[in-house]
């Protein structure tokens, strides 16, 4: 008894204290807004006298890759990131230049230091660096800026809880500040409660919990608290909010010591569908995010922000996360990819469709209606209409298909995890051959689909090519034709003849079969493939019937 309550006092002293290390350690206190620019002047590393480079960062323990230029010596990147600035010097930016090369290792090209503590604070600095072991210079330009509302406390020390702070905390993102220190959006304030019925990950029937919660690229986490499925962290997190349409995820894990930490659950907000001061239970969900798992989480979020601030946001290249999993060929994620294209198709199809039926007189009055309308708003069309037709396409679906729209998305996703679950039942029964042929289905739909793009895009080509001089000339007439055409005739009664020839098609010839005359005109000219099949190839001489060697006859 004794043993068991001094281990219980010191697991409990040595999680307090990890608690205070992992605040002290987590917070940073700035950030450097870094601009890759572009490279000048590298070395070149492939046999074509050129080089395809990328450029890594690191500062401590982050990680920034930029993306690849192929074949160039003067690559412009003109990529934005930031880094956290934990050290009050700044610390060492470490930068390396790099070749990729598809197949093998990649080539070093170069590399350079920047020390932080050197630049001031608030001012943007242009910067050539050269190149060290190497020639070449890498452009960049480098911001360092404080980070003031970053903060991890205990429930009783919560900032927007506390009025006068909350008061100047809306005099900093109201209006009078909109056109002021732009990247400064908002502030997100999260206070997790607790947690109940977790997953047991332990062989003792418990976990060791613990939050880790990001925003972007900003990341904190919660101490553990050792052997419980009910935690209690009671802690307020606040970050900065650089974009309004950002995710706060939440992920529990349980410790580990040996080994990284397992997955326990997780969800993800849009900082857009926080209600402020609401105290939320939220169901773990998979890694996926696609199904529920063991657990609920008990949360409560406040967001504030400036409105015109996060209006500018929107407009401007979304902030890209620095760690992210590599790709994995999945079957389940390449037929629920495929699902959701070819639900898009099939949405456009039923308006096709349904247009259609009006040029075919299949309901009578709404033919009718519809043609009206068509003359109308052809002979009174003006260019404002066109966001006019958005604009209350968007005000219709405010007020009458919201609600709808959720409980249809609901209702779909539904429907793929009942499949999937169905799959998973049917493939303790089936062998590895029928699931290769459900990967071969998925496989030839695309395959097929990628077909169909790539003909029609080489047939357009190909005519302008003169792969088939007589639909070359075809199409050249077309051409003329509407050129005079339109340089005669007014958009709008040309626009008026053809759909009035498009309703009147069906009462004029009811057993006329419908078609597309341009899609015609594609299916006559080959595509690529086609064009070699019809190659006729050489005769060799050497193997002609005539030139062979008869066999000598005894």
């Amino acid at each position: 008894m004794l043993l068991r309550r001094s281990w219980k006092r010191s697991n409990k002293q040595q999680s307090l204290r990890l608690s205070e290390l992992h605040r002290k350690s987590q917070l940073w206190r700035g950030i450097a807004s870094i601009a890759l620019i572009e490279g000048r002047s590298l070395i070149p590393m492939d046999p074509n006298g050129l080089s395809d480079p990328y450029v890594k960062f690191r500062l401590g323990h982050q990680k920034y890759r930029s993306k690849t230029v192929p074949k160039t010596l003067s690559p412009q990147w003109r990529e934005q990131f930031d880094l956290h600035l934990f050290e009050e010097t700044g610390g060492i930016l470490e930068i390396t230049v790099w070749d990729r090369d598809t197949g093998r290792r990649d080539d070093f090209i170069g590399r350079c230091q920047l020390d932080l503590s050197t630049l001031s604070k608030e001012h943007t600095h242009h910067l050539d660096l050269p190149l060290e072991e190497s020639r070449g210079f890498v452009v960049l330009l480098v911001t360092l800026t404080a980070s003031s509302h970053v903060s991890i406390a205990d429930l009783s020390v919560t900032p927007l809880d506390d009025p006068q702070e909350r008061r100047e905390i809306l005099k900093r993102y109201g209006a009078l500040k909109s056109f002021s220190n732009f990247r400064d959006v908002g502030i997100v304030q999260v206070k997790v409660m607790r947690a109940e019925g977790l997953m047991a990950a332990d062989v003792t029937g418990k976990s060791d919990p613990f939050c880790v919660l990001e925003l972007n690229n900003d990341r904190l986490q919660t101490h553990t608290v050792y052997k419980n499925l009910n935690p209690e962290w009671n802690k307020v997190f606040t970050f900065n909010v650089k974009d309004i349409h950002s995710l706060m995820e939440v992920t529990v894990f349980d410790e580990d010591r040996d080994r990284s930490a397992d997955f326990l659950g997780k969800i993800s907000i849009p900082l857009l569908s926080i209600c402020n001061g609401e105290q939320k239970s939220y169901v773990l969900k998979n890694k996926e995010l696609t199904a529920p798992t063991k657990g609920v989480l008990h949360l409560e979020l406040d967001v504030i922000y400036n409105t015109v601030k996060a209006a500018m946001k929107t407009v401007v290249p979304a902030e890209q996360k620095y760690i992210e999993e590599e790709p994995k060929v999945s079957k389940q994620l390449l037929q629920q990819n495929f699902n959701r294209v070819k639900r898009c198709i099939m949405v456009l199809i039923s308006y096709g469709t349904y247009i259609n039926s009006c040029f075919e007189w299949e309901s009578a009055q709404r033919s009718i209606i519809s043609f009206v309308m068509f003359v109308l708003v052809v002979w009174n069309f003006e260019l404002y209409m066109l966001p006019l037709a958005l604009l209350l396409l968007l005000v219709w679906n405010y007020l009458f298909s919201r609600d709808t729209t959720d409980t249809t998305m609901e209702a779909m996703f539904d429907w793929e995890d009942e499949e999937e679950d169905k799959e998973d039942k049917e493939s303790e029964h089936k062998g590895f051959m029928n699931k290769l042929y459900a990967i071969q289905d998925v496989f030839v739909s695309v395959q097929n689909t990628l077909d169909e793009v790539a003909s029609n895009g080489e047939r357009i080509k190909n005519t302008v090519n003169w792969t088939v001089p007589f639909l070359s000339w075809l199409a050249i007439a077309a051409l003329l034709s509407a050129v005079v055409l339109l340089y005669l005739v007014p958009l709008r009664y040309l626009v008026l003849i053809w759909g009035v020839n498009k309703f009147t098609k069906k009462l004029r010839d009811p057993y006329m079969i419908d078609n597309n005359e341009l899609f015609d005109f594609l299916s006559r000219v080959p595509s690529d493939v086609q064009v070699m099949h019809y190659r006729e190839l050489r005769v060799d001489p050497g193997q002609s019937p005539s030139k062979r060697r008869r066999p000598i006859q005894s």
